[in-house]
């Protein structure tokens, strides 16, 4: 999508499943994700502040503020400079745009850490990891590498666009009938206004991969069931509930639809199990696997951005003033919200140039949780390193212990890391 011009300034729509963000986003639902890499020096500021100063000159769709219409939200471009400040606040926080120089994404650092967290409008977790692996980037030529001569790769050649991939691929005469039906969503006593759990639970890409495949299963398969057999055994029986557990999973378009789109191109299957009726964990995996089988085709990703977009693109919705629609969106967002007992969010393997590799420890990703969906849950995974991350709003980490102790009687060892919260 092409820049436009507006009282002399340069503007852009947001994308077509991006506009619902804004409208749905509040201090208590965010629709904030980070990103982060972990060096193993110490990071200095002003050679942060100058990589992401350049990688914005390749990532030129970010360098934007959000505006208000009359009835949308549109981008405009932002000629300030983006703040980089050491981290000094939970992660995934609402973002301040005002106090971020208007910027929908804002970069941290905090000892060895890097931190990019991105307002979801911006972009998706796909686009996030490449304009992060820039930056970094960026950071070790200009602090260990500044008298090489590194070749640019083909990844780093990539220009990147904001096409919309959701109109480029949306067939109005496709129609699906959604499952509204609640699901379970955990209980237990909340964390103080603001406040954020974080766990890590680290574990070995390659022993995981070899115990997903001993079973006829994909990594995300695996860790799908391992997570809803854990929401069964920690809140589900402890509970009595009679309500299934469903797991949004997020799936990269790109995939599917190739682009070099630095906008949204996400859509996400719904994975639905009666925890009670499967019984076992083996059970639950069976589940799992079939319905990845019929859910992950292009057909069924294309009747999801078509639901979506039939909301997006409705015209009594899109002549509803903006202050409206943003109270309407937000209830029905937030009652859709109660479908759903969490999201697993796998980015998979982030693939760093051999160079640059010595520099870098590791890479996390979190996702903000809030009062409906609890715990949030991402993977990410790094040379022989793969983190399951879970953010959560809950005093007790029920789910993050059931979790750990599922893996290792599978032969995993997994060390934990968290916030201590």
């Amino acid at each position: 999508m092409r820049y436009q011009r507006k009282e002399g300034l340069a503007w852009r729509r947001l994308d077509n499943y991006a506009k619902l963000f804004p409208l749905a986003s509040t201090k208590k639902y965010k629709t904030v994700f980070r990103i982060s890499a972990v060096l193993k020096e110490q990071i200095d500021q002003e050679t942060l502040e100058k990589s992401v100063r350049v990688a914005l000159n390749k990532f030129k769709f970010f360098k934007v503020r959000m505006r208000k219409g009359l009835f949308w939200y549109y981008f405009e471009n932002n000629s300030k400079n983006p703040i980089v400040e050491e981290e000094n606040d939970y992660p995934c926080k609402f973002i301040d745009l005002p106090l971020n120089n208007d910027y929908l994404f804002q970069v941290s650092y905090f000892d060895c850490k890097i931190n990019l967290e991105i307002f979801h409008c911006l972009t998706d977790g796909s686009s996030a990891v490449h304009f992060l692996k820039e930056i970094v980037y960026n950071y070790i030529e200009m602090k260990y590498l500044k008298n090489s001569s590194t070749a640019l790769t083909k990844e780093r050649e990539i220009k990147y666009t904001s096409e919309d991939i959701y109109s480029k691929n949306y067939d109005k005469k496709l129609k699906v009938k959604r499952d509204v039906k609640r699901a379970y969503n955990l209980r237990g006593r909340l964390l103080p206004p603001g406040v954020i759990s974080v766990t890590h639970e680290y574990m070995s890409s390659n022993k995981i991969r070899e115990i997903a495949k001993s079973k006829g299963a994909t990594i995300t398969q695996f860790l799908t069931a391992t997570l809803i057999y854990a929401i069964h055994k920690a809140g589900v029986e402890k509970d009595n509930s009679k309500r299934e557990v469903r797991i949004q999973v997020p799936v990269n378009l790109k995939k599917y639809f190739p682009s070099y789109t630095s906008s949204n191109s996400f859509s996400y299957i719904d994975i639905n199990v009666d925890t009670n009726k499967a019984g076992s964990y083996d059970n639950i995996l069976e589940e799992v696997k079939k319905q990845f089988a019929e859910k992950l085709t292009e057909e069924e990703l294309l009747k999801t951005i078509a639901v979506n977009l039939k909301l997006s693109n409705n015209l009594i919705l899109g002549f509803v003033p903006l202050f409206l629609k943003k109270i309407v969106v937000a209830k029905a967002h937030k009652k859709m919200r109660t479908y759903n007992t969490t999201t697993l969010s796998n980015v998979g393997r982030i693939g760093i140039m051999a160079e640059y590799k010595p520099y870098i420890d590791k890479f996390l990703l979190l996702i903000a949780p809030e009062n409906v969906e609890k715990i949030k849950c991402t993977v990410c995974a790094y040379e022989d390193i793969t983190v399951f991350s879970i953010t959560s709003v809950l005093e007790e980490k029920n789910v993050e212990n059931t979790l750990k102790e599922l893996l290792e009687s599978q032969g995993i060892d997994v060390q934990v890391e968290g916030n201590e919260v």
